[in-house]
């Protein structure tokens, strides 16, 4: 069947002759494949925490995770979330986080993805301090640099894309953090069925509140390991792109019900289909998460 799915997109893209097919072509490619990296931009960015700051984190420099992506049946390439080193800037120490998304050979043959996020935060996750985000979508490129200016509670995020100039300069709310240090807040966050999570988060170009709701606690399955997981929902308000267009766009997150609090799955549907992200390998060996 993946066989037959593959050779059905792979002919639709590639006998479109006429300027009607031709450009129902270019949509369909361009709505479906970029969704690799859109989906989980997205649930990052709108994924945020609680009021007070975190005291204890479940993570530490060292850990990466491997993510298989997934479009309908067909495999479509790999996410890699990382905690690197603590690091010093400007005399504070901060996490360094960094994910990434790259497509395979099958998809690079359609719509080639490259992207790398970093993200410094404070370690007691109270703001963020520098996010980059490198992006290659297909024929897209793009390179954005914001610096986190705080004096107190106040603070700016200074925006800069390298390959248009593009420059913007956004006051920012108390303990913003940038859409990759949200996700890694949430992690240090307790979580329990019914509550609803915020928080402040900023791409450089706006501030709005992230929002997401703990809708209840599933045990799943991927490959041979089980996992007690929370079960996660959040709010597509500010999120564009084919989320906006899709009447009932929908993002589930699952995120172990232990000490850890990992991401293992991501899945969402839209107009052009479902994407399902799931971790490849338990970091600490196949286990049932705690209950």
């Amino acid at each position: 069947m993946v066989n037959k799915e593959k050779n059905r997109i792979a002919g639709r893209a590639q006998t479109a002759t006429s300027s009607r097919d031709q450009a129902t072509a270019r949509r369909y490619r361009h709505g479906t494949c970029r969704k690799v990296s859109v989906v989980i931009t997205a649930a990052i960015v709108i994924l945020g925490a609680t009021s007070a700051w975190a005291t204890q984190v479940p993570f530490a420099p060292g850990e990466k995770l491997l993510y298989n992506l997934r479009w309908g049946f067909i495999d479509v390439g790999t996410a890699t979330s990382e905690v690197r080193q603590v690091t010093d800037l400007d005399g504070v120490e901060a996490y360094h986080f960094v994910m990434t998304a790259h497509s395979n050979s099958f998809l690079d043959a359609f719509y080639k993805v490259r992207d790398t996020i970093e993200a410094w935060a404070e370690t007691n996750m109270s703001r963020s301090l520098l996010y980059h985000k490198n992006q290659h979508e297909g024929r897209h490129r793009r390179q954005e640099v914001v610096r986190f200016k705080w004096q107190g509670e106040e603070g700016v995020a200074l925006y800069h894309e390298a390959l248009s100039g593009r420059k913007e300069r956004t006051p920012l709310m108390p303990g913003s953090l940038d859409p990759l240090s949200a996700f890694f807040y949430v992690r240090t966050q307790p979580l329990r069925e019914g509550v609803v999570v915020k928080r402040p988060i900023t791409d450089g170009k706006k501030n709005v509140w992230g929002r997401a709701t703990v809708v209840g606690r599933e045990t799943i399955k991927i490959d041979d390991r089980t996992y007690d997981t929370w079960v996660v929902v959040p709010d597509l308000e500010h999120v564009g792109g084919v989320f906006k267009k899709s009447k009932d766009a929908t993002i589930r997150i699952w995120i172990t019900a232990d000490e850890r609090q990992m991401l293992v799955k991501l899945a969402s549907k839209v107009v052009v289909g479902s994407f399902v992200g799931e971790l490849m390998a338990d970091p600490e060996g196949d286990q049932t998460a705690s209950e």
